[in-house]
């Protein structure tokens, strides 16, 4: 049986763990109101950007001078997949969901003879991934949003993305990443970005003859050539944020959990201490008044 000193020792490290804990709760309370409120205000922008560019893409989509952002390369052979994680853990399953999310797509990718490429976005991504697709991984951004995430973060990542497809790096590209819902939930994501998917109610009108018609100045195919670059941008943005959020719900519920079981673990610690404290308390008065007996 585990001494006191023992029992002692081992009830002031959980209750170290519980104030280290209870601290990160509360830190990412605090993140995760800010985070929520810029990926909820990211996202009217972001999905109606994504609608009026499905309405001037759905009549262009089939046309011979058609962006090559839209029009995509004509093929689908070479898959890039950016997998977007956080740097820290102490955050639940957020990581491990997305990637092993990443983790399907690619065995799915690959089994119908496609060529995978992955650029990670977080450290975690990387360290999970470089075990079985070391050599898949062509670039890792760190440290995104460290101090406090913005544009320039999404538009460097988008600038990587649209160089590799320049000089003709790959067909399709598809983020990864966990789209927030609630403290406790979030979603997995998959968005792809390029070729731009044109969205499918934007489809059925042009399809239908049900939209509204429009005069552009400058023409359609100028101004898609302008926005479509920028949407990429923006749309890593909105995943950005969404992910930031994602992160700080779930390390708060993490951390609330793991704060909770510390508690539960010192009240077992305790009682127990309590228990062999009183044992010791018994040995040593039935030794006292054995020896008095034997007087």
């Amino acid at each position: 049986m585990p001494s006191l000193k023992a029992f002692r020792n081992r009830i002031r490290s959980v209750k170290s763990t519980q104030k280290i804990t209870s601290a990160m709760k509360m830190v990412a309370a605090a993140k995760l109101r800010r985070a929520q409120e810029q990926a909820e205000a990211a996202r009217p922008y972001a999905e109606r950007m994504e609608r009026m560019l499905g309405s001037l893409a759905a009549s262009l989509a089939k046309s011979a001078g058609a962006p090559r952002l839209l029009a995509g390369t004509g093929k689908d052979q070479v898959q890039l997949l950016v997998v977007a994680t956080s740097d820290r853990g102490l955050c639940g399953a957020f990581n491990s969901s997305i990637v092993r999310d990443a983790r399907l797509m690619i065995r799915s990718l690959q089994r119908d003879g496609k060529t995978v490429k992955i650029l990670c976005v977080g450290r975690k991504a990387r360290t999970q991934l470089t075990r079985d697709y070391r050599s898949n991984i062509v670039e890792t951004f760190e440290d995104v949003g460290r101090r406090r995430l913005s544009y320039d973060d999404a538009q460097k990542i988008a600038d990587r993305v649209n160089a590799m497809f320049e000089a003709g790096e790959f067909d399709v590209c598809t983020i990864i990443y966990n789209r927030f819902t609630s403290a406790i939930k979030q979603t997995v994501t998959r968005q792809q970005l390029i070729p731009f998917a044109v969205p499918a109610e934007a489809g059925e009108a042009a399809a239908g003859g049900a939209r509204a018609v429009y005069e552009y100045e400058p023409d359609e195919g100028e101004i898609l050539s302008a926005l479509l670059p920028r949407n990429l941008a923006v749309q890593i943005f909105r995943a950005l944020l969404e992910n930031n959020a994602s992160e700080q719900g779930a390390r708060m519920t993490a951390m609330d959990n793991a704060t909770r079981n510390a508690g539960d673990m010192i009240d077992r610690l305790t009682l127990q201490y309590n228990r062999t404290r009183q044992a010791v308390i018994t040995k040593e008065l039935i030794e006292i008044i054995s020896g008095a007996d034997a007087v």
